[in-house]
C-alpha cells in the first residue's frame, strides 16, 4: 500500500463497471458503492487505522482492506446523529464500548472543534447511553 490515501475520485472506470455490474445483478441502488467516504482521506484517519486494516484475499485477482472494527466505530460515530438511521445502527451492532465511544468523539473533535458540533456529539453519545464521555475540549 505505498501510494496511501489513494485517489478515490472519480473511481476508476474498471471500478465503476464492476460496480454497476454488482449493482444490476444483486439489485442494489446505483450508487451503494461511492466515493463519498474519501473525505475522510482528506481530513486524516484514526492514529494506526493502516495498522487494523483487515486484509482479505478473494482469488489472486482482488485483495481488499476492510477498516477494523474500531476504526468503523470512529467513523460511525463522526458520521451519526441521533435517532434510527444515521448510522446508528451500525454503531449498535459494534457495541462499542464507553473508551471506544471517548476516543472517537475525541479523533472527530479533531476535524470539528466547533461548539454546534461538540454539542450535537454530546446529543448522539446521550442517546447512546453515553453521557460522560471526554471530548477533550
Amino acid at each position: 500500500m505505498s501510494n496511501w490515501p489513494p485517489s478515490v475520485r472519480p473511481l476508476p472506470p474498471n471500478l465503476e463497471v464492476a460496480r454497476d455490474r454488482v449493482a444490476r445483478d444483486f439489485s442494489l441502488p446505483a450508487d451503494w458503492l461511492n466515493p463519498g467516504p474519501a473525505d475522510l482521506l482528506e481530513f486524516g484517519l484514526p492514529e494506526g487505522f493502516l495498522d487494523r486494516l483487515d486484509r482479505r484475499d478473494y482469488g489472486d485477482a482482488l485483495t481488499v482492506y476492510l477498516a477494523s472494527r474500531y476504526d468503523q466505530i470512529h467513523q460511525a460515530l463522526c458520521a451519526g446523529r441521533p435517532g434510527p438511521g444515521n448510522h446508528e445502527e451500525d454503531l449498535r451492532a459494534l457495541s462499542p464500548t464507553r473508551a471506544e465511544l471517548g476516543a472517537a468523539a475525541r479523533w472527530s473533535r479533531l476535524h470539528d472543534p466547533s461548539e454546534g458540533y461538540a454539542r450535537i456529539l454530546r446529543e448522539v453519545l446521550s442517546h447512546l447511553g453515553v453521557d460522560d464521555v471526554d471530548l477533550g475540549d
